[in-house]
């Protein structure tokens, strides 16, 4: 029983970011005002971001067992999957929901791959197969496909008024 609770609580730290995500693009108000003036909104995104990640990476690490050294291809899909520098931070962080004007990236593979942060990310997930059972990384990766569906359409109308 100690697995099965241990296997669940694994689950619901792979797809804890989720909510927090859908709750910032479906209302992005509510987060700038709830940031304050002065506040980057991106910024604390980021910060929350990062606090979720590392919670489901160590739901993943509670899941995984490690072999030295990996199969070729995790370190070459880990390496490949990482787009975010491109974006920067208001870029990642759903600046233009939070009223940012945010550049255009056209670099490869943004303007060849429809939605390259996400194919990337579960790139770098695929990679992680020879330490991680598979469900987990289809459980993170249904997360990111969900995330592409929601984002598929962006109505700028409902883009948040940045605090002055």
């Amino acid at each position: 029983m100690a697995s099965m609770a241990a296997a669940a609580a694994a689950a619901v730290g792979v797809l804890l970011p989720f909510p927090f995500y859908h709750a910032l693009w479906t209302r992005p108000q509510r987060w700038v005002d709830l940031c304050g003036r002065g506040a980057d909104p991106c910024r604390r995104m980021a910060q929350v971001s990062h606090v979720l990640k590392a919670l489901q990476l160590l739901a993943l690490a509670s899941v995984a067992s490690f072999s030295w050294p990996p199969p070729l291809y995790c370190p070459v899909l880990l390496a490949v999957g990482q787009v975010y520098q491109l974006l920067g931070e208001s870029g990642t962080y759903y600046g233009v929901r939070f009223g940012k004007k945010i550049p255009w990236v056209t670099e490869f593979p943004f303007g060849y791959i429809k939605d390259p942060q996400y194919v990337g990310s579960m790139l770098s997930l695929v990679a992680l197969l020879c330490w991680v059972p598979f469900q987990y990384v289809l459980l993170w990766c249904l997360g990111y496909v969900f995330m592409m569906w929601l984002e598929r359409k962006e109505d700028p109308a409902t883009r948040a008024k940045p605090l002055s």
